[in-house]
């Protein structure tokens, strides 16, 4: 499956954005999906996940409350809803699909997006 996520750029503090992660090839429904996202000088680091059914969903303690993570399979779309965004946000963000046990760690995804550029400044 190939990924593509969007929707990034420059925001305020305490601004929206939303990603979104369109995917093609495979049959997008067979996957869970997971947001990571990679800061300046920092490890990538896990975000948010939700199944492939979008029954369940999980946070990064750091993006809980802020952060919503839907995913539309019949549009082949996950999206990443940010608000209350913070300058720590700022970061190249990464959707990729995940095993879900292994969902919060960077090697337990399998394919990967390309990355798109969030920052927060004033």
């Amino acid at each position: 499956v190939q990924l593509q996520a969007s929707g990034g750029g420059l925001v305020q503090p305490g601004g929206s954005l939303r990603l979104s992660c369109a995917a093609s090839g495979r049959t997008f429904s067979n996957y869970d999906v997971g947001w990571f996202r990679q800061g300046p000088g920092k490890e990538r680091e896990f975000v948010a996940a939700i199944t492939w059914s979008g029954s369940f969903t999980d946070y990064a303690d750091s993006v809980k409350g802020r952060f919503t993570i839907s995913r539309d399979n019949a549009k082949n779309t996950a999206r990443l809803q940010m608000n209350g965004l913070k300058p720590e946000d700022t970061a190249v963000y990464y959707c990729a699909t995940v095993r879900w046990h292994l969902r919060r760690e960077v090697y337990g995804a399998e394919y990967w997006g390309q990355g798109t550029l969030v920052t927060v400044s004033s």
